[in-house]
């Protein structure tokens, strides 16, 4: 994948920083140069590229350092940070002055209990009628009563396509063979759905250049008729910096709220598209994965530059863990509290097996992709049961243990090497990512802890 080589290379350049004895302006030019070229080979804007640089320069001031500043973790923050200005419509033009704060969603977010329209509208051939199923999928797991509607009556076996789609997924859906008026029938859908209390209804349209006005006047009078609560538009991907000017032409003529942007699996022109989208302003909510139908996740800025970089999305991945209908209870119960254990650790790697593509699911990982490397799925595949190989080797005492007992009996990591038919490298490499995951854990987990603990004496204290 693309995007995974450009996270390697971002990571390579902030690793040889590390790795530097002496980390001043000589050391941070190299890395930016690094840094910058990789963006750039990845077709992002080059304007964009030399503010990210030009920020990151503002922001780490060796010249006038305060008190014990660690430079590293001065670098690799200011980084982190303009990445994701970089792809995040609400920090871009904030510059070095952006205040470090958490991300607002300002989005809209449907509720249950009442309708919800919802229309896609794009180019054609960006996968607006597979987004719409993977978009009333995803909110059918999480307790949604969806319906789709095809009000795609210009391209033909639109209908059977949505049809076959929903089916697979068991999504009601509504369409006609005979109605040629898209109006008409997404209205007369979108009626039916209301009448039977459906919390959300997908919206299907077809797909229009920026320069067919009728086309775009149809649009129009199909949202005149369903009065969507939000309209999407779906991107795709490969086409980089010019989605600037399709999104901006689209947000002229229909004036979307949010855009989902498809075919995220493997295109250079990646990390082009979502930094062209970020410069109109308006929130990148989902992007596709995969073709499978639930390839689909939340974009975030900072989860998607986390992953970028190999550092994981534990969120995502509990999230993504919860919706699977998993026993994982005793893991959730730990990751509250801030405790990671080997034994937590091999629950998860036995649940990732279940979950879907492999490469997936190593992103939401800290350090899992580096792990796997660039090899296919199958390759994958044999990685990951190897690493069980060696839990199923582990004692009770070893498993439900922090990983620092084998720090202390270096001897246990060659007894598990020669039970599992690995080697010690394959161990120790084992053991790194478990204390990985424990530190994340423990920083997601453990802050939450913390806070419901300093509530709970508030509360005691009142």
């Amino acid at each position: 994948m693309v995007l995974a080589d450009l996270g390697r290379r971002i990571n390579g350049a902030m690793a040889e920083l590390t790795r530097s004895n002496v980390v001043d302006e000589k050391a941070l030019d190299n890395m930016l140069k690094e840094v910058c070229v990789a963006l750039i080979e990845t077709d992002v804007n080059v304007k964009l590229v030399a503010t990210l640089r030009t920020n990151i320069k503002k922001k780490v001031n060796f010249k006038d350092p305060a008190p014990g500043l660690n430079r590293r973790r001065l670098v690799q923050k200011a980084v982190f940070d303009e990445l994701c200005a970089l792809v995040d419509p609400q920090k871009q033009g904030a510059g070095a002055d952006a205040k470090d704060s958490k991300e607002k969603d300002t989005t809209f977010k449907p509720r249950k209990g009442r309708n919800n329209v919802l229309m896609f509208v794009g180019l054609q051939g960006a996968g607006k009628t597979t987004s719409c199923t993977k978009l009333a999928l995803w909110y059918q797991r999480r307790g949604f009563k969806v319906g789709l509607v095809c009000a795609d009556t210009f391209r033909a076996g639109a209908f059977d396509q949505l049809k076959q789609n929903a089916q697979k997924a068991k999504i009601p859906f509504y369409g006609s063979y005979t109605e040629s008026d898209p109006a008409v029938v997404a209205a007369q859908g979108v009626a039916r759905f209301k009448q039977d209390k459906f919390d959300i209804i997908i919206v299907d349209t077809s797909g229009r250049h920026t320069q067919e006005q009728e086309l775009f006047d149809e649009m129009l009078e199909i949202a005149a008729a369903v009065k969507p609560d939000q309209t999407i538009m779906v991107l795709d991907a490969s086409i980089g910096q010019a989605a600037e000017l399709h999104a901006k032409a689209f947000k002229d003529a229909a004036d979307f709220g949010a855009i989902i942007l498809t075919k995220m699996d493997g295109h250079a022109k990646g990390g082009g598209a979502i930094s062209a989208v970020a410069a109109t302003h308006t929130p990148i909510i989902f992007i596709g994965t995969g073709e499978h139908i639930q390839d689909i996740e939340p974009f975030t800025p900072s989860q998607f530059i986390s992953k970028l970089l190999g550092m994981g999305d534990m969120q995502g991945l509990v999230d993504h863990v919860k919706h699977m209908n998993l026993d994982q209870k005793e893991t959730m119960k730990h990751i509250e509290q801030g405790i990671f254990t080997v034994r937590d650790l091999r629950d998860q790697l036995t649940n990732i097996m279940k979950m879907g593509p492999l490469s997936k699911m190593a992103g939401m990982i800290p350090g899992m992709s580096q792990v796997m490397g660039e090899v296919g799925e199958e390759e994958s595949g044999k990685r990951l049961k190897r690493m069980l190989y060696i839990m199923d080797s582990m004692t009770e005492k070893e498993l439900d243990s922090d990983g620092k007992v084998f720090v202390k009996e270096p001897s246990r990591m060659t007894r598990l090497a020669k039970g599992s038919g690995t080697s010690v490298r394959e161990v120790e490499e084992l053991l790194s990512q478990q204390r990985t995951m424990a530190g994340m854990v423990k920083q997601v987990g453990g802050g939450a802890a913390a806070k419901k603990a300093r509530q709970k004496i508030k509360r005691i204290r009142a």
